[in-house]
């Protein structure tokens, strides 16, 4: 299916089923040497298909625990867990799910007030003013920063990743597939103010709930309809960052699409862009509506690699930075990572263009063995890259200074190796490929065209790479969420339709995060394991409940223990189990073993998720409940509406539709989460 045709495809119900068509086909011309095709080096390809690999082979992929015979376990024979909890019963139906002995509470909803005087949520008469003062639409990214010693009170940092008009506004339908004939310029108004993030200050009561503290002085919203940002590093004041609005290339107004994001050590929150070129517009379309790119246009390379203007909204219809045509500049200032300091208000965010342009997922800190700050990133699209950033200088005590190393510092990309060692490649102006010749005129390019630059250095295409997670003492988790353009099967991806994801663990040289060089393996292949054709790997204590499908977001706790959120998008009915968050072990004769803690509404996807440092309070987000994949949805089987959602879920009030919503978890009786 070419891109021009998704947004008529009856099949696709919903704006964010139209985003994943959308991406389904790759940008990435350079899909020689996938990380499929790695595997199939280091292993040999017919071994794999046979499952004849080796001891040695076998243990690299899977761990010891993958030589066990495949075969139940009796109940007290089973390998102790690290994760001691009653495993949730996997499902899917209108509601939320937590294992026994916990309670997940609905903190804070799209619509309810954040600032002081923010007027109460009215559904049926949705103003721009009272949004921009307002908890924004679909919830993703969620990290805290403790105010006190017990953390029992802080500040909640909340991405808004897009916005569903379809079951977001009454009376409107699916505006993208309708040529946006629906969209006037207040409801852009509104939907931008949705977007961004929110930072909202929280505490725990006597009784153990934790409430949001409507008045509190650091509450914030932050979005793209009127939250002044500045550049930092290489493309700061760039000539392809200039526009009519901003001659000097400094300075934009918001962020969009913030999808995984990270904390600081220093306490900032960063803000991941992901997918920023759907929202750009052109006027300039062929008779199906596809946007047709200007071949004349300095930007055309840029735009080709970026799927730049998605139209995906109608704010260019109305605002002529939306819009390609008259701005043709405007995109380059998008697909960063934007550092915001959430205790103080007053603060201007930072869009820092030392850490690359690309759709980030995520941007997960950690200070490396020898003090240098690093962060690992994902590009998630089919057939690209995994990224991370060394700063230059160490991260000090004194936190005012911390930010500047994320001015000045190294972007590396990563090649996976078929010996079992990945290299980090440096994206350096006038090292290797990276030339005028090329087209790279100076840093700044580099940094505008990481794709491009990437693609040249021979980095190796990636199936989808979403978050990233580093552990202290040198390794980090990959996901990999899913690559259905895959078409030779291999032991990272065994089917041609790659619907279900895996997991890459990396082991940084000398346990140093800030190393050049290291070692891979494979901890999961996800999917359900009972079905030879799947070719799933599960240690097999993993029961019917724990597998899983398209791992999305992570977080290691503060005991070092692995979380799994997954985003299986319209593809739920592949399984037929809703998103959810697992508990993954990662070491000894356990590794490879999942269960399942919690478990989302129809249609919904699980997001953060955020431990406390105490390890007593997790923070889950809920977004687009209600909206994916709903005609599976036995009973239902039709796509949601405004009037006529498959959930009406958190509220189950017959005048709401569904709401994403940030959950706080805690245990009964209080204590850590699964100790």
């Amino acid at each position: 299916m070419t891109r021009d045709r998704i947004i008529f495809d009856p099949a696709i119900g919903n704006k964010a089923e139209a985003y994943e068509a959308f991406d389904d086909i790759p940008t990435n011309p350079n899909l020689g040497r996938t990380i499929g095709d790695v595997i199939n080096a280091r292993y040999g390809r017919r071994d794999v298909l046979r499952g004849m690999l080796g001891v040695s082979a076998t243990t690299a992929l899977f761990g010891t625990a993958a030589m066990i015979a495949p075969q139940p376990a009796a109940a007290d024979g089973q390998t102790p867990s690290r994760y001691k909890f009653d495993e949730l019963p996997w499902g899917n139906d209108t509601t939320h799910h937590i294992a026994d002995g916990y309670d997940a509470q609905v903190l804070i909803r799209w619509g309810d007030p954040v600032l002081a005087d923010a007027p109460d949520f009215d559904v049926m008469n949705q103003t721009t003013a009272a949004q921009l003062k307002q908890f924004g639409y679909n919830n993703d990214y969620v990290g805290f920063v403790p105010l006190n010693a017990d953390s029992t009170r802080g500040l909640l940092c909340v991405n808004h990743e897009y916005t569903n008009e379809e079951v977001m506004f009454p009376g409107l339908g699916r505006q993208d597939r309708a040529g946006f004939e629906g969209m006037t310029q207040e409801l852009v108004d509104i939907e931008m103010a949705a977007h961004g993030g929110t930072v909202v200050e929280i505490a725990r009561g006597v009784d153990g709930q934790w409430a949001v503290i409507r008045n509190g002085q650091m509450n914030r919203r932050i979005q793209p309809f009127d939250t002044k940002m500045t550049f930092s590093g290489p493309a700061a004041g760039h000539d392809r960052l200039k526009t009519n609005d901003d001659p000097d290339g400094m300075t934009v107004i918001g962020t969009v699409n913030n999808c995984a994001g990270g904390m600081t050590p220093w306490g900032t929150w960063l803000m991941a862009e992901e997918n920023f070129h759907g929202y750009f517009w052109s006027d300039n379309v062929d008779a199906d509506g596809k946007p047709v790119i200007d071949e004349l246009s300095d930007e055309a390379r840029s735009y080709r690699r970026y799927g730049v203007p998605g139209r995906w909204y109608a704010w260019g219809k109305f605002y002529d930075r939306w819009n390609v045509d008259r701005e043709p500049n405007m995109p380059n200032k998008w697909g960063w990572v934007v550092e915001v300091d959430p205790k103080d208000p007053t603060s201007t965010p930072v869009k820092h263009t030392a850490l690359g342009r690309f759709r980030h997922e995520g941007a997960e800190t950690t200070i490396a063995s020898d003090g240098r700050l690093v962060v690992y990133m994902g590009d998630d699209n089919r057939f690209d890259y995994q990224y991370k950033y060394v700063s230059d200088g160490i991260v000090s005590e004194d936190n005012s200074a911390n930010s500047d190393l994320l001015v000045n510092g190294t972007l590396y990309v990563a090649r996976f190796d078929a010996d079992g060692t990945i290299a980090w490649l440096p994206l350096v102006h006038g090292q290797g490929p990276l030339t005028p010749e090329n087209g790279f005129a100076d840093q700044g390019d580099v940094m505008i065209d990481t794709r491009l630059a990437a693609d040249l250095l021979g980095a190796t295409p990636m199936d989808r790479p979403e978050d990233a997670e580093p552990r202290g003492d040198g390794t980090a988790y990959i996901m990999l969420t899913n690559n259905t353009r895959r078409k030779e099967p291999n032991a990272a991806n065994p089917r041609a339709d790659s619907s279900f994801g895996h997991i890459i663990e990396i082991k940084e040289d000398g346990g140093n995060h800030a190393a050049t060089s290291g070692t891979w393996s494979i901890l999961v292949k996800c999917g359900d394991p009972n079905i030879a054709a799947v070719g799933a790997a599960w240690n097999p204590d993993t029961s019917e409940n724990g597998w899983f499908a398209s791992p999305d977001n992570c977080a290691i706790d503060a005991d070092g223990r692995l979380w799994i959120s997954t985003d299986q998008g319209s593809n739920w009915g592949k399984t037929g189990k809703s998103d959810g968050l697992y508990a993954l072990e990662t070491e000894g004769d356990a590794r490879g073993t999942s269960k399942l803690f919690f478990r989302c509404p129809v249609g919904g996807e699980l997001c953060g998720p955020y431990f406390t440092d105490n390890n007593e309070t997790l923070f889950l987000a809920v977004q687009h409940p209600g909206t994916d994949g709903t005609k599976n949805f036995a009973g239902f089987e039709r796509n949601s509406t405004f009037e006529d959602p498959a959930t009406r879920w958190p509220d189950f009030d017959d005048a709401m539709p569904p709401r994403p919503s940030v959950l706080v978890v805690t245990k009964k009786g209080g204590g850590k989460i699964a100790v």
